[in-house]
């Protein structure tokens, strides 16, 4: 049978699926004779000539409005599906997770394989191993399994993945602001940034911007590994261990047993490592869907303007109970044997920006004064070929991106919980918007579900299966993981917006 064929009939069968499931899109995608599609022809082109040749095959085309919109939806997902499989020869379990959202996983594919893939002053063996030495804060085994692969595909040298003191001295050097920016980003300076461009090994500007967002795209991306709880790849080493409280119903790779801890325990009691947040009182049950539309409703019928110095006090206020939210505990650090080679100084965990000592020495970031639109897109822009633009894009396709929907209701505005929720990551980060009244972010956010951010931003190692059931509840898990998303782009942009401050500085 022909590969267009074989695609058509593959994206006929799909259309009439709930969900992409690992098993029926594995066998549907390594069926491809991908050998034998033309030269001539790009891997969309064929796909698109192969749905265009057999378009009376497609179900949908006599669907009604919302079936065809909804299976248009799946569609989409699939060809990004093939996509991603053939450029990585997988589809990888944070790709299937994605799927939900293809919108959004056509833009993060599409930079992702420009930062690692395209044009840019890093040598590819550099890149993979500094999304390792990314990885590694956060011991996301997962998304370092991936990268050693990749590493050694691309030439890397295999004394390597040793260890840190195998690497070159160039990449050495690199480690600390490895470190800040995965945990403290607001410690990050302009001295840093002048340490690497100095020397017998030193980067240049363009090196060092183009590091920066890998390190960057791979701190949060672990957060949206441990937050959805994406499972090992089935030829890493832990893919076909199962745990506990297995979800039969969800996609592939997603929450089939609890993110990985280091190391991973089957309760709470059998870990002494993990320090948990605090449990989740009967006072703080989350507010149903319905209570959450009113409270959005109440906030945008309101007339009422407060000062600037109101608008700090509540900023403020947000933020010393975020602090609050942490257990108190001095946390362990154990690290893994074969992660542990990747992690230095692994005692330098966050700390909350609002115990950071004196309020003088590192006063909070106002979007207002360096923000994403006006500073750092056109220096990342500058000096790293065009990648502030698939950013912007990323980062746009996430904040705004709605269904309309919240659990069962349709027709519902979700901007402000969006917005709530992107505001709450960043303050947590030191960042305030001055435009904004932090007192949405009690009326809308419920502390489980705070805590459950600040978990996943920040200590994303720790976050369980049972941390991801006890919150959104009502939500569905489409909804869970638009979240998740959200948690990953707002805080690379955190850290992206204190890296490239720092660039700015030293550069006048």
């Amino acid at each position: 049978m022909c590969v267009q064929c074989l695609l058509a009939r593959s994206l006929n069968i799909v259309a009439g699926l709930d969900y992409i499931g690992d098993h029926v899109m594995s066998v549907l995608i390594s069926s491809l004779p991908t050998n034998n599609i033309s030269s001539g022809f790009s891997r969309r082109d064929t796909i698109v000539q192969a749905m265009r040749a057999n378009a009376g095959a497609f179900p949908v085309l006599r669907q009604s409005a919302r079936e065809l919109k909804r299976s248009c939806c799946v569609l989409q997902t699939h060809l990004l599906f093939v996509d991603a499989f053939l450029q990585n020869n997988r589809l990888d379990h944070v790709t299937q997770v994605m799927g939900y959202h293809p919108t959004y996983l056509d833009i993060f594919l599409r930079t992702q394989n420009f930062i690692l893939r395209g044009d840019g002053p890093l040598p590819y063996d550099y890149r993979h191993f500094i999304a390792i030495m990314a990885a590694g804060r956060h011991q996301c085994s997962y998304l370092i399994n991936l990268q050693k692969q990749e590493f050694l595909l691309q030439g890397g040298d295999q004394t390597w993945l040793k260890g840190l003191s195998k690497i070159p001295q160039k990449l050495r050097d690199l480690y600390d602001i490895n470190k800040i920016l995965a945990h403290r980003p607001w410690l990050l300076n302009k001295s840093h940034i002048e340490k690497l461009t100095k020397g017998k090994d030193s980067w240049s500007l363009a090196e060092v911007v183009h590091a920066i967002v890998l390190l960057a795209h791979f701190h949060s991306l672990a957060s949206f590994v441990f937050g959805c709880g994406v499972n090992e790849e089935l030829d890493h080493e832990g893919g076909h261990q199962h745990r506990l409280n297995m979800a039969s119903s969800n996609p592939a790779g997603m929450l089939s047993s609890s993110p990985r801890t280091i190391p991973t325990p089957v309760s709470d009691k059998e870990d002494p490592w993990v320090t948990k947040l605090p449990s989740v009182s009967p006072s703080d049950q989350e507010v149903g869907v319905e209570t959450l539309m009113q409270r959005m409703k109440s906030l945008s019928e309101r007339s009422e303007e407060f000062s600037q110095e109101e608008k700090v006090k509540r900023f403020e206020h947000v933020e010393s109970q975020s602090a609050e939210l942490s257990s108190g505990l001095e946390p362990l650090t154990q690290v893994k044997a074969d992660i542990g080679q990747f992690v230095d100084d692994p005692t330098f965990l966050y700390q909350d920006f609002a115990r950071r000592g004196e309020v003088s020495d590192i006063p909070t970031f106002r979007v207002q004064d360096y923000s994403w639109d006006d500073h750092g897109y056109s220096l990342v822009n500058r000096l790293y070929n065009d990648v502030g633009n698939l950013l912007d894009e990323k980062f746009k396709t996430a904040y705004n991106l709605t269904y309309y929907t919240m659990g069962g209701l349709k027709d519902v505005d979700t901007s402000r919980f969006r917005r709530a929720i992107w505001n709450y990551i960043q303050c947590m980060f030191g960042i305030r918007h001055d435009d904004y009244d932090y007192g949405e972010v009690n009326q809308l956010l419920e502390r489980s579900l705070k805590a459950f951010i600040k978990m996943t931003c920040c200590y994303p190692e720790r976050v369980t299966k049972k941390d991801y059931d006890r919150v959104l509840r009502e939500f569905k898990h489409s909804e869970k993981v638009h979240v998740n998303l959200m948690v990953l782009e707002a805080r690379m942009q955190a850290e992206l917006l204190y890296a490239l401050r720092a660039v700015m500085r030293y550069m006048t």
